[in-house]
């Protein structure tokens, strides 16, 4: 598939304030999943400075530092033209030893996947969540591909999407005892349930192809695995389903904070309020 996108991200506030610097995760990933054909951005005010960066995870971003004057807004969009490749979500071998859960892992293999077994806090999985992890792995027989497959579909099934524009991910356990949340909720949900049975996982943010009919798109989020025979593959429990070519991916990261697409502050002492609005349109060339 090839897509057109256009993403605007606007913060307004309630008086001029001073920025502080940011970093962009905004520019599509290239790579065996996907092209990038173009990419352009304009932000206003412009900066001072722009760097061009590679962040923990080898994917792009943009360092902005601000001169020292006032703005009342900030307003950035970008202009992608993207190709993507996986027509086949699940062309590849899982390596004879990865068949069967827990995977036992080389110590090379397990050292290069730490952080992803654990998250960026390392925080305990909530009992519910364990005992999710549990019923699938017990009703697919310790199969991974199975698993996988179907704690996507047990999510789906059983949650219903909520739209809350605003706020970090919600903890698992409070998702999962809800029976609904937002896509980064059901992500999170995905991540921690893999992790509880020693499957690596991370977050990913981007765009979603949705319906055709619909003029404007919001933000998405799903979760990437690795799987030892096919390399990081997404698996998205909103829609239910592995990621193949209607997805584009902008960031990864071990937490949903690291794949944010913007991330930045405001001078300190300036006490003001701030308001966001973004416009998505996700447009089909072919």
């Amino acid at each position: 598939m090839r897509y057109q996108i256009s993403h605007t991200t606007h913060y307004t506030y309630t008086q001029s304030v001073f920025l502080s610097n940011h970093v962009l995760r905004l520019r599509p990933r290239s790579d065996a999943h996907q092209t990038l054909h173009h990419f352009a951005i304009d932000i206003t005010p412009t900066p001072e400075l722009l760097s061009e960066q590679i962040d923990l995870f080898g994917g792009s971003c943009l360092g902005l530092w601000f001169a020292n004057k006032k703005t009342s807004d900030l307003k950035i969009q970008t202009y992608s033209e993207i190709e993507t490749h996986c027509t086949q979500p699940f062309q590849y071998l899982i390596e004879p030893w990865a068949t069967t859960l827990p995977i036992d892992y080389s110590s090379s293999v397990l050292n290069s996947l730490m952080p992803y077994f654990h998250g960026a806090l390392a925080l305990p999985v909530a009992a519910n969540v364990l005992e999710l992890a549990h019923e699938v792995l017990h009703e697919v027989d310790h199969n991974l591909s199975f698993f996988l497959t179907t704690l996507t579909q047990y999510i789906y099934n059983r949650c219903t999407y909520v739209v809350r524009e605003k706020g970090s991910p919600l903890p698992s356990g409070i998702t999962w005892q809800a029976k609904q949340g937002t896509c980064r909720d059901f992500v999170v949900l995905f991540m921690d349930a893999c992790r509880a049975v020693g499957i690596a996982a991370r977050f990913v943010s981007g765009y979603q192809e949705g319906d055709p009919d619909q003029e404007m798109h919001d933000l998405h989020a799903w979760a990437e695995v690795y799987v030892p025979g096919g390399g990081w593959r997404g698996f998205d429990p909103t829609h239910g389903l592995a990621v193949s070519d209607r997805h584009v991916a902008l960031a990864v990261g071990v937490s949903p904070q690291q794949a944010t697409p913007v991330t930045g502050s405001l001078r300190e002492g300036q006490m003001v309020q701030s308001n966001l609005t973004t416009q998505i349109t996700v447009k089909r060339l072919d």
